[in-house]
């Protein structure tokens, strides 16, 4: 079993090495879930008052700002969002959307559903967090593997 995995520590090591520009992917696809009502207007992780009606979403590394085109596969409805707080925390969920985008793509009644996210425009300098959605799909592996 331990040689099966002898690559992984320096696949992992280059991994560190790679200019993040290269690693950096415009389309990958995940599950979305949307907040609650409960958390309309308290303050996100961008500091920016969280409004259930407004196209919005939280996204673990995706810079602050960042435009994402969300496409619900099972039913093709698509909306654009911007990335304005953390989350979700959920393990499995790749997105959360305000309530407004989840009713968008139709997702309400079942409260998740697989999408495929495509960067629209990343964020502005000022909302950098320096990570993008390579470096995330690379982090969730290495959570789901440990």
């Amino acid at each position: 079993m331990i040689r099966q995995n002898i690559w992984l520590t320096p696949a992992l090591a280059l991994l560190a090495f790679i200019p993040t520009a290269t690693l950096q992917a415009n389309v990958t696809d995940g599950v979305a879930s949307y907040y609650g009502d409960r958390f309309d207007g308290r303050r996100t992780a961008s500091g920016v008052r969280f409004d259930k009606d407004a196209l919005t979403a939280a996204h673990r590394t995706l810079e602050f700002g960042t435009r994402v085109t969300v496409t619900n596969k099972a039913n093709g409805r698509s909306v654009d969002v911007v990335i304005n707080d953390r989350g979700p925390f959920s393990r499995g969920r790749t997105i959360d959307l305000s309530k407004a985008a989840a009713r968008e793509i139709g997702m309400l009644g079942r409260g998740v559903a697989p999408v495929r996210l495509e960067i629209v425009d990343s964020g502005s300098p000022s909302w950098s967090t320096g990570e993008t959605v390579a470096l995330a799909e690379a982090q969730r592996v290495l959570m789901d593997l440990f």
